[in-house]
């Protein structure tokens, strides 16, 4: 058996990979959708901040890569900046990102065929777990 974090690795990259290849066709990457999706959380018209962002995807990408993705969906129209450090969804944002979602659920299902709503519950929560235990490790205790 494979350890887990061989398992972790080929698991992202494969969502990666696979998400990225279906969001193409909108313009986007799998890091785009999630920019967009934390700026959609707040209320519209109010938007949020670059701070927000960047602290909610801080584990998803470098702070390069992560500001060129803002840069690439205010570019793209999806985004815009009412103020220098705030992001707020476009109406035309919006509506296109209703349409991905769409997309993503029908991904989300088949990414997920064959486990149960229970099995994913377990895995998250174990991955959670072990998260909180290896980040709480001081070299010092070792």
């Amino acid at each position: 058996m494979k350890p887990i974090g061989y398992w972790l690795n080929r698991t992202d990259k494969a969502l990666t990979r696979s998400m990225d290849s279906m969001l193409a066709e909108f313009g986007l990457t799998r890091l785009a959708w999630q920019v967009l999706n934390v700026i959609k959380d707040h209320p519209p018209g109010t938007g949020t901040d670059m701070p927000t962002v960047q602290t909610a995807l801080a584990y998803n990408a470098d702070p390069a890569t992560l500001n060129a993705t803002v840069e690439a969906v205010v570019a793209g129209g999806w985004a815009a900046r009412p103020a220098p450090a705030r992001l707020v969804l476009t109406d035309d944002g919006r509506a296109r990102l209703t349409e991905v979602a769409a997309r993503v659920h029908a991904f989300r299902d088949l990414s997920a065929a064959g486990i149960s709503d229970e099995e994913y519950r377990i895995a998250v929560s174990v991955l959670e777990r072990m998260t909180g235990n290896v980040e709480s490790i001081r070299p010092e205790s070792m």
